[in-house]
């Protein structure tokens, strides 16, 4: 199972789900709000509250978070979303950097909401409580 964990009250990380939801055509990725029930019970003390300025892809048992995470994504995504392999190769301190500053700075940026999102009803089967 793929499950993308995400900050449910950033505007940034759900416009990237929603981008994703529809570009997932075959519907592999499932989504959870680091905020949920499905973050708590799978992620259990490995993700303090603190720690909502990252997100975590749980591929196939495997954690992955920032840089590393969103290119994984990508690459589950296929087509020509598999060429994010190539940017792997940079030192992950530097692509993580990159990652951070966009973190630290994206309420700022882009604001923030006032609730977690719910999911719409063609959602429902992607987005875990």
């Amino acid at each position: 199972m793929k499950i993308i964990f995400f900050d449910g009250y950033c505007n940034l990380c759900n416009g990237f789900v929603d981008w994703l939801i529809h570009m997932d055509r075959a519907k592999t990725l499932k989504f959870a709000s680091l905020q949920g029930e499905t973050a708590k019970s799978l992620l259990s003390q490995s993700t303090p509250s603190a720690e909502v300025e990252t997100v975590v892809f749980l591929m196939d048992g495997v954690r992955l978070e920032r840089s590393t995470a969103v290119l994984n994504i990508f690459i589950c995504l296929g087509g020509p979303w598999k060429l994010a392999r190539i940017l792997l190769f940079i030192p992950p301190v530097i692509r993580d950097g990159i990652y951070r500053v966009i973190a630290k700075y994206r309420f700022l940026i882009f604001g923030k909401r006032n609730t977690c999102r719910l999911p719409t009803a063609e959602e429902k089967d992607q987005l875990l409580s």
